[in-house]
């Protein structure tokens, strides 16, 4: 899709960090945006600070609600037309060690980070391929789905789950010839609120599993590179060139490409990876 002018685009996630970057683009590219997020307070403000750059319609939804996004996409329809620009967005992270994940941990990350894409896919592709309109699916995935670090067990699964759904999405879309293009795309550290995703959690799954010393020591790596931490705004750019483009994956960060290609190394020759640390 060289053109967005004028098509009608979903993003989840979209009240901060790359959804809002994301949203920021794709209106300035002349898009009409549907901003969907599960934090209402966050949710009304960027949508009033979109709203001055284009023509937006902000719908709270919890992305695990299979339902809500059925009806996520009957909103977007009435209000701007089919969607031909999909971004499944949305996600979360809980840290610990792996065997210190409780059942609410995992029930909360894969329903927002997998089930969450799985639910927009269902509800937005079919119309989509209906239209017999080209258009476009991008996913944000992680370096996580490719790289996996201690301390994010759950985390990891959920993207590397992801970047499965994306692959397994375009070669479905390739093999029935309908003009959908697919992206995913695989960001190292992004100046987000990821590491925040507390706030968003439901009373109903109770607290969060606690930091212990293993997350502590992770931490504090990370905490060392974090000035390799990239904007939302180059992330999101970056994306919807890739969609412009029909690029299928996108490393932000491109010293990633070198720690995929040993961790694919490691595989092969039965060893496991160390932590991964950018050079």
């Amino acid at each position: 899709m060289e053109s967005i002018e004028g098509v009608t685009a979903v993003v989840t996630g979209a009240a901060s960090g790359i959804g809002l970057a994301l949203t920021r683009r794709l209106l300035a590219e002349g898009a009409r945006v549907v901003m969907a997020d599960v934090e209402a307070s966050a949710l009304d403000a960027a949508a009033s600070e979109a709203g001055a750059l284009g023509d937006v319609l902000a719908v709270r939804v919890d992305v695990r609600d299979s339902d809500a996004i059925d009806q996520l996409a009957t909103q977007t329809a009435a209000a701007f037309g089919v969607a031909q620009l999909v971004f499944p967005n949305a996600g979360i992270s809980v840290s610990g060690a792996l065997w210190d994940m409780t059942r609410d941990d995992w029930n909360w990350v894969l329903g927002v980070n997998v089930l969450g894409v799985a639910n927009m896919v269902r509800s937005f592709v079919p119309p989509l391929i209906a239209s017999g309109r080209p258009g476009h699916v991008c996913i944000t995935g992680s370096l996580a789905g490719y790289l996996n670090q201690a301390g994010f067990g759950a985390y990891n699964a959920s993207k590397h789950a992801v970047i499965a759904i994306a692959e397994t999405l375009a070669a479905d879309l390739r093999e029935a010839s309908h003009p959908v293009g697919v992206t995913v795309v695989a960001p190292w550290l992004v100046n987000t609120k990821l590491g925040q995703s507390g706030r968003n959690r439901p009373d109903a799954l109770g607290d969060a599993t606690k930091p212990g010393d293993l997350l502590r020591s992770v931490s504090a790596r990370l905490g060392a590179v974090k000035a390799t931490a990239q904007e939302a705004d180059t992330v999101a750019n970056l994306a919807v060139d890739a969609v412009k483009a029909n690029r299928f994956s996108v490393f932000p960060f491109e010293q990633s490409k070198a720690a995929i290609r040993e961790r694919f190394e490691c595989v092969l020759d039965g060893r496991v990876m160390g932590f991964y640390l950018p050079a």
